[in-house]
């Protein structure tokens, strides 16, 4: 009787040890900060949502070899519309390289205008005249932009370019204003310390003239000088990064039987562009810190030329076949060039395609239905494994994923309750008016 008493008080204390045990080992492992890049949130809604729908399945068996990641921010809103998200993950990895491509111009973009902002000068906006100069290697000038209504370079007629077709001119204008340390500098204290963007976009250029950014100065109507800025050289150390992707690579024609580096390319992980996409969404959920200090109508100039359709561009006029109104909206669209679009749908998105990956960071706004959500994701088309040999399945796998994804995350949005409807009409922009950002 003794012994059976023993055992049991035996087994209690056993049970009290592994229970503090569990509870201690749960609190260490299931932080939010951890959760923020981790698939064992429980439950998670964004792998129940992939799994049960079978157009997604060929996708989700090959997810590894594809290199998908997807993050899914649903939004919800209380009785003074404020929002809150709960984010979801799939496959979501911060330390998996890929290449981001064009999506890289969002922040450039933002911390541009934030740079015009914090001159702190009346007389100097994202309207005003911007001249670029060359004094340094392979650089090039901008004079005059003819694509502009009155043929002034602006740093609006950039961002514009930027959003509506990812223009890579455009972006590398933006890279010289910043300059390269700023930009990363800037992105590092505002919490993204694993980006490095660190060269232009479609041009060869060497490490050391990525390094150096032009001289360029703003001008008054009357065409006098308001504000001259120096070229400037980054010379700070790049972090050491070991980046490597594929089997081989074309080089002059040749192949070359080794993975390609990437470690002297630009790197950003899918998270930090989720995150800053909901930063121009939603600043006011977003400290001084993270916030990007950018004008109220320049933000609203971002918004406007994230979801505008190129061809509802009048400065520049983009012409069909190559760009039609679903241009750049891969999540819905996909690669459907004759594609109807949704008059009550509104994509705020930043898309990117090279060496076999391909992007898209979006809010979408349903201002019919009253739904709002965000999606972003990656995946890797390239099946032989060659980088360089322009054999990329965009059309036949990354573009229909895309656009197959994004339905069934709006199927679901459709479906399910609400506490309280969002209110959109701060978001909702008349195309038909011009912009003003005098």
């Amino acid at each position: 009787m003794l012994r059976s008493k023993g055992l049991k008080w035996l087994s209690l204390f056993v049970f009290f040890i592994l229970f503090c045990s569990y509870k201690i080992i749960k609190k260490t492992t299931y932080t939010p900060e951890k959760q923020a890049f981790t698939d064992t949130a429980s439950p998670n809604l964004l792998a129940h949502l992939l799994q049960s729908d079978t157009s997604l399945s060929i996708y989700l068996k090959n997810a590894t070899a594809l290199k998908i990641q997807i993050i899914y921010s649903k939004i919800d809103r209380n009785k003074d519309n404020k929002a809150s998200f709960k984010d979801y993950f799939y496959h979501s990895n911060p330390n998996a390289y890929f290449y981001p491509a064009s999506t890289v111009k969002l922040p450039v973009a933002l911390l541009a205008l934030e740079k015009l902002n914090l001159l702190h000068r009346s007389d100097i906006s994202s309207s005003t005249t911007m001249i670029t100069e060359k004094n340094y290697g392979a650089q090039t000038e901008v004079l005059n932009d003819p694509t502009s209504i009155d043929g002034r370079p602006s740093v609006e007629q950039y961002v514009k370019k930027i959003f509506l077709v990812s223009d890579n001119d455009a972006m590398n204008r933006l890279y010289e204003f910043v300059g390269q340390q700023n930009i990363n500098e800037s992105l590092h204290a505002k919490g993204y310390p694993e980006t490095q963007i660190i060269h232009r976009l479609n041009i060869a250029l060497t490490e050391d003239e990525n390094r150096h950014t032009n001289p360029i100065y703003f001008l008054d109507p009357s065409g006098k000088k308001l504000l001259e800025q120096a070229s400037q050289f980054n010379k700070m150390p790049y972090s050491q990064r070991n980046d490597k992707i594929g089997k081989g690579y074309l080089n002059e024609g040749k192949l070359v039987e080794t993975p390609l580096d990437f470690s002297k390319k630009n790197k950003i992980n899918l998270y930090s562009l989720h995150t800053i996409l909901k930063s121009v969404m939603f600043p006011e959920l977003f400290s001084g810190k993270q916030r990007f200090n950018v004008a109220d109508k320049d933000l609203d100039l971002v918004r406007r030329y994230l979801s505008e359709y190129p061809t509802e561009s009048d400065f520049p006029a983009y012409p069909a076949p190559e760009f039609y109104p679903a241009y750049c909206k891969f999540l819905l669209y996909g690669a459907d060039k004759s594609a109807t679009i949704n008059p009550n749908i509104r994509i705020f998105n930043k898309v990117g395609d090279a060496y076999g990956f391909l992007l898209d960071v979006a809010y979408i706004a349903d201002f019919k239905n009253n739904i709002e959500f965000m999606l972003s994701a990656v995946i890797y088309c390239n099946a032989d494994g060659i980088l360089n040999d322009d054999k990329y399945e965009y059309e036949t796998v990354g573009l229909p994923f895309l656009k197959k994804l994004g339905l069934s995350i709006y199927n679901y949005e459709l479906s399910r309750k609400r506490k309280f409807s969002p209110d959109l009409k701060k978001i909702k922009i008349n195309y038909s008016q011009a912009p003003s950002n005098k």
